[in-house]
């Protein structure tokens, strides 16, 4: 198993933001969940975004694909306002793939047909959906399994494989929630690696949202701490956990990362 190479990939990062919200508020039925929030994401960076339930980590995801609108404020991507795109174009036009907490996939149908049916929506010719295809087989390592129903899969390789179909549209923006919930060790660890590997490899900024505090800081390069609707700090993972804010409203005293 590769070992995680902590808060670093300083080579990958650029200073140029591939997804910016810019004095994001929103509301739900009058309960305000984001309060002018200001976020940019850099190219090909590892991002997490870590805070308590309902402090609006998942609104996030949902304003930068478009599943949400901002009551006020705007979000750019690619250094255009796509507050008024719908879903679709986003997805398309601007390359986001979205890994969800819960299902991504269908049970009853094998690990191969599920490839497939994601294929035949994004990619138009034959040849080119069974190259894609073949490259995520092999990159993940799929080959025993493709005959498996979904159902059959452990929690592991139903992620791993929700994960491969993010992928077949040659996303440039990776948005994971929830990626390590109810998984082992060594699973966490395997997912960790992708995500190094998505990055370094196939040069995509991933945004990882999750409860499990640690196992998001081994894997990223910068993170947020949310709390009543604001960023509470941001920097590294070393420099959030020693943030006063962020200890006071998220981490406690005693939380480490070793």
């Amino acid at each position: 198993m590769a070992i995680i190479k902590k808060f670093k990939i300083e080579s990958f990062k650029t200073d140029e933001s591939i997804v910016e919200i810019k004095n994001a508020s929103v509301f739900y039925n009058k309960r305000q969940i984001l309060n002018n929030l200001n976020l940019k994401i850099k190219r090909q960076e590892i991002l997490g975004m870590l805070g308590p339930n309902g402090v609006g980590k998942s609104t996030i995801f949902n304003l930068i694909t478009g599943l949400k609108d901002p009551n006020y404020g705007e979000i750019i991507i690619n250094g255009i306002n796509v507050t008024k795109l719908p879903i679709n174009e986003r997805f398309t036009k601007f390359k986001l793939g979205l890994v969800p907490q819960y299902g991504g996939l269908i049970h009853d149908l094998s690990m191969m047909d599920n490839l497939k049916l994601v294929s035949e929506i994004h990619i138009k010719e034959k040849g080119l959906r069974e190259q894609k295809i073949n490259k995520l087989v092999s990159q993940f390592e799929f080959e025993a399994l493709l005959n498996i129903k979904a159902k059959h899969l452990s929690g592991g390789q139903k992620k791993k494989l929700v994960i491969a179909m993010a992928l077949i549209n040659d996303p440039k923006i990776l948005l994971l929630d929830e990626p390590f919930a109810a998984l082992d060790i060594l699973t966490i660890k395997m997912l960790q690696q992708i995500i190094l590997n998505l990055q370094s490899t196939d040069e995509i900024s991933v945004v990882i949202c999750d409860h499990q505090a640690r196992d998001l800081l081994n894997c990223v390069d910068r993170a947020i701490i949310l709390s009543n609707g604001k960023i509470i700090a941001s920097g590294s993972p070393n420099e959030v956990i020693t943030d006063k804010d962020a200890k006071t409203q998220y981490f406690g005293d005693e939380f480490n990362i070793n």
